[in-house]
């Protein structure tokens, strides 16, 4: 996301965001939102008129379109076009943030699910953002092999696989947990793709 021009508006979403994966919905006030983005206090109530709960529901929502976007990135760096090595990719995106950080952040997503603080409205927008990011990693199992009526189910078993990966190695404070899933499940994605001579019954 470097050097990407943003307007203020579109800098306090971006901000809500990262406030989110790092703090929760709770810990994370309009004002550090602001502040966060170098943006104008006086902004927030023109941007979002719905406050804090718009705020939230629209970082969400970014995170989803992001997290949906990655998948073509990812499939297109595939040395090895595999299920097990786009979940690998998927993976190693938070695995190098550790390295790079010395610490982890959550999944906005996941964050505004779980946070008690979270409304019905911005746990519904948490479902759509996982439904946002479900549907690219299905596609990319279609285009690797996978028949259609496995790819959405599998791609359930990816994304929940990873949150909670993340969860636990926040927790933990070690990336073991997410290095244990895609060494685990690899094997499994990589058994339901069929055969070359087999592909077009699917």
């Amino acid at each position: 996301m470097a050097g990407v021009q943003r307007g203020p508006r579109e800098r306090m979403v971006f901000s809500a965001a990262q406030l989110i994966r790092h703090d929760g919905v709770g810990a994370t006030g309009m004002r550090d939102v602001a502040e966060h983005a170098n943006a104008p206090r006086g902004s927030l109530q023109h941007y979002f008129p719905g406050g804090k709960e718009q705020l939230v529901g629209e970082a969400v929502a970014w995170a989803g379109r992001y997290a949906g976007g990655r998948v073509a990135r990812f499939m297109a760096d595939l040395a090895e076009p595999t299920p097990s090595a786009l979940f690998a990719a998927m993976v190693r995106q938070w695995t190098d943030e550790y390295e790079t950080a010395g610490v982890l952040g959550g999944c906005p997503v996941a964050a505004a699910t779980v946070d008690c603080a979270a409304s019905d409205a911005t746990r519904e927008a948490a479902a759509a953002a996982f439904t946002t990011w479900r549907g690219p990693v299905a596609e990319a199992l279609t285009e690797l092999g996978v028949p259609a009526e496995r790819a959405e189910p599998l791609a359930t078993l990816m994304i929940s696989s990873l949150e909670g990966a993340i969860i636990m190695a926040r927790a933990e404070g070690d990336v073991r947990p997410l290095t244990t899933v895609a060494r685990e499940l690899g094997p499994l994605l990589d058994a339901a793709v069929l055969p070359d001579d087999r592909r077009g019954e699917a």
